[in-house]
């Protein structure tokens, strides 16, 4: 049996505080929407420094002790695409957006009002729910399936 594959890692974070989360409305066609911001890990990079970086240059925040709330994975071709779920409520700086997209507080009771990528809800699962750890589609019949364990 192989025990290795191709693995392409990367990490998002929810950044909150009590009535808002902070979203990234994403411009690029593969994930277009409101979502976390994040990003992928270098080669050799932590991840936990990884996801400080990507806060960093595409929210302008310095995010403090996040937390690993979960992980999301799906296949890719010949392996799979590692997604570490953060949070974090401490942060310093001062908010900007990137190439990646607007950064924007939405207010919690305000996120059917937003154009939100597909997946946005289970992510949130994921990282709100202590039962939960991950986030999986499968692929079963042609079709993609999400799990949540």
């Amino acid at each position: 049996m192989e025990r290795s594959e191709k693995v392409e890692l990367t990490a998002l974070c929810l950044v909150y505080n009590e009535e808002a989360y902070l979203l990234q409305d994403r411009v690029s066609e593969d994930w277009k929407g409101y979502t976390l911001p994040g990003g992928h890990i270098e080669k050799g990079e932590s991840i936990v420094d990884a996801i400080v970086r990507e806060m960093k240059e595409e929210t302008g925040l310095t995010i403090l002790n996040p937390r690993l709330c979960g992980v999301k994975q799906f296949p890719i071709q010949d392996g799979r695409y590692l997604v570490f779920l953060f949070c974090a409520n401490k942060y310093e700086g001062e908010l900007i957006s990137s190439e990646e997209g607007v950064m924007h507080w939405v207010k919690k009771e305000e996120l059917s009002n937003v154009n939100l990528v597909s997946d946005f809800k289970e992510l949130l699962e994921v990282i709100l729910d202590e039962n939960l750890n991950e986030f999986q589609y499968i692929i079963e019949n042609g079709k993609w399936t999400v799990v949540l364990k």
